[in-house]
C-alpha cells in the first residue's frame, strides 16, 4: 500500500533571500509581475523543497535546497529533480492563505492534495460547481456543518483534478466528494473520503480541518492517513 508523507510551511518560514532557489527559478520569479504571486510561488516552491529534502535525506540548507527544482509539466503539474535529474518521487502542491503543503509518494502512483480556507459561499458557487448528490449531502447536514463542508467538496474536487494531472479543465461536477464525519465536531486527526468520477472510477483519501483550512490528499493506489514529515533544520 502506498504511503503518502505531508509537509505544511507557513510563509513566516520563507528566507527572504533567494539562495534556495536555481538560477532557473530565480529567472521564473522575475518573469512575475505581481509580488503575491512571487510571495505564493516562493510559498509553495519553498515547502516543496523542503519536503523532498525531508523524503529524500538530503541536505537542507540553501545552497543544497538550490539543486532541488521543482518544474512545471505541459499540463502545470509540478515534477521534481535533484541536481537535474528525476527525483524518483511524485508531489502535489498547494498554497492559500499564506500556507502551503506538498504531498510526497513513490513515483507511480496519482498524488493530490488541496489547502481551502472555511468560508462562505454563494448559492450560484454551489449550483455550479457542485454535483448534484453533494447539494444533497448540504441539505441533509445540520447548517452549521455547511461552511465547512463546502469548502471540504471543493477541495476534495481540486485534490482528485491534481491526482489527475488536468487541474479545473474538467467539469467540477463530473467529480463527486463523499467524505465522512462531516458532522462530527470532535473528529480529530486525518479522516476518509471518497471520489467518484465518471466511468465507475474510484478514489480514496483523507481529509481534516483546523485553523480555519481544509486540507484534502487524494493517492491512487490507496493510502493509510498521510504521515508528517519533519522539515530537516536549514
Amino acid at each position: 500500500m502506498t504511503q503518502v508523507h505531508w509537509l505544511e510551511q507557513s510563509a513566516a518560514e520563507v528566507p527572504e533571500h533567494n539562495a534556495w532557489l536555481s538560477q532557473a527559478e530565480v529567472s521564473h520569479l522575475n518573469r512575475m509581475r505581481f509580488p503575491k504571486r512571487q510571495a505564493d510561488w516562493r510559498l509553495g516552491r519553498w515547502t516543496a523543497k523542503r519536503a523532498l529534502a525531508a523524503y529524500l535525506k538530503l541536505p537542507a540548507c540553501g545552497d543544497e535546497l538550490a539543486a532541488i527544482e521543482i518544474r512545471a509539466t505541459e499540463s502545470g503539474a509540478p515534477d521534481a529533480f535533484v541536481s537535474g535529474n528525476p527525483s524518483g518521487v511524485a508531489i502535489s502542491l498547494s498554497h492559500r492563505a499564506a500556507m502551503a503543503s506538498c504531498a510526497v509518494v513513490p513515483l507511480g502512483t496519482e498524488i493530490g492534495c488541496d489547502l481551502e480556507v472555511i468560508e462562505v459561499h454563494t448559492d450560484g458557487f454551489i449550483a455550479d460547481y457542485l454535483a448534484g448528490e453533494e447539494r444533497e449531502l448540504l441539505a441533509r447536514i445540520p447548517l452549521r456543518h455547511q461552511v465547512r463542508t463546502v469548502a471540504l467538496l471543493w477541495s476534495g474536487k481540486e485534490s482528485a483534478l491534481k491526482a489527475l494531472r488536468v487541474g479545473l479543465r474538467l467539469d467540477t461536477r463530473c467529480v463527486v466528494v463523499c467524505p465522512l464525519d462531516v458532522v462530527d465536531d470532535l473528529g480529530t486527526g486525518w479522516r476518509p473520503l471518497v471520489v467518484r468520477l465518471g466511468a465507475g472510477r474510484v478514489y480514496h483519501g483523507w481529509w481534516y480541518d483546523t485553523g480555519g483550512l481544509v486540507r484534502t490528499v487524494i493517492a491512487a493506489p490507496a493510502s493509510p492517513p498521510p504521515v508528517a514529515l519533519k522539515a530537516r533544520r536549514s
